[in-house]
């Protein structure tokens, strides 16, 4: 799919509202092609990643670019693959029928919310996990310093998770035994590993870290994240 200057793929999936079977956390896939003076960045993931239920320029990919160009280091408008819904096999399916470019400067993963919402296999996640890992390293040339993997955030911090009827400290157990997973499989592979865990716990709390649809992260949460990744990125890229 090739439309110049901007490619978009839209990929319609399940959104956030619930329906028959479960409710899924993310949004759509945007790709956008990137300008040749500044560091490319692709963001893969879900709706953590797209921003859903902010504008575009609030998602923690984009504050991340414009974070790091504040310190003078210049990182073009990300290309984001990510949707309502995808689990690992979802993103890293969608990534292959894609038509991203073979290399990036610099690669962000953040997924398995989904997996753990929907009550997948940990092991099954660990298998797709680590697949997803390595792609990300390929789309960075090989180079695992310029990977940047961020675990998953909390979701029964949210008043979407307290209303869900699902017990919150089981949420949050698993959530801890997905990251531990994801976190394992990062250092094995001497990639950096951001974890925004504990910071997204705070929605518990602070209803301005919370977007409108009860749910998702709102610009201010997404902004805390990226004040958690730019120190591992400004390392990387401005020694």
């Amino acid at each position: 799919m090739n439309i110049t200057p901007v490619i978009v793929l839209l990929i319609s999936l399940l959104g956030c509202a619930k329906s028959s079977t479960h409710t899924d956390i993310g949004m759509d896939t945007i790709q956008t092609e990137q300008s040749g003076n500044q560091l490319s960045y692709l963001a893969l993931g879900d709706s953590y990643t797209i921003g859903e239920a902010v504008p575009q320029d609030q998602s923690f990919p984009s504050q991340l670019a414009a974070a790091a160009n504040l310190q003078n280091l210049k990182i073009g408008k990300p290309t984001i693959v990510a949707t309502t819904g995808w689990t690992t096999n979802e993103l890293q399916t969608a990534i292959k029928s894609s038509s991203l470019q073979p290399k990036y400067d610099m690669v962000t993963l953040l997924i398995g919310v989904n997996n753990q919402y929907r009550g997948y296999s940990i092991d099954t996640y660990r298998t797709e996990f680590k697949d997803l890992l390595q792609t990300a390293i390929a789309y960075a040339g090989g180079n695992t310093a310029h990977v940047f993997v961020v675990s998953i955030p909390d979701w029964g911090a949210t008043p979407f998770g307290k209303q869900s009827g699902r017990n919150i400290a089981e949420i949050a157990k698993e959530i801890d035994a997905f990251n531990a997973v994801n976190r394992e499989e990062t250092l094995k592979r001497s990639v950096s590993y951001i974890d925004i865990t504990p910071a997204s716990r705070n929605a518990a709390t602070d209803s301005t870290l919370v977007a409108g649809d009860g749910l998702h992260p709102s610009g201010k949460m997404y902004q805390d994240w990226a004040a958690h990744i730019l120190p591992s990125v400004l390392a990387v890229f401005k020694k």
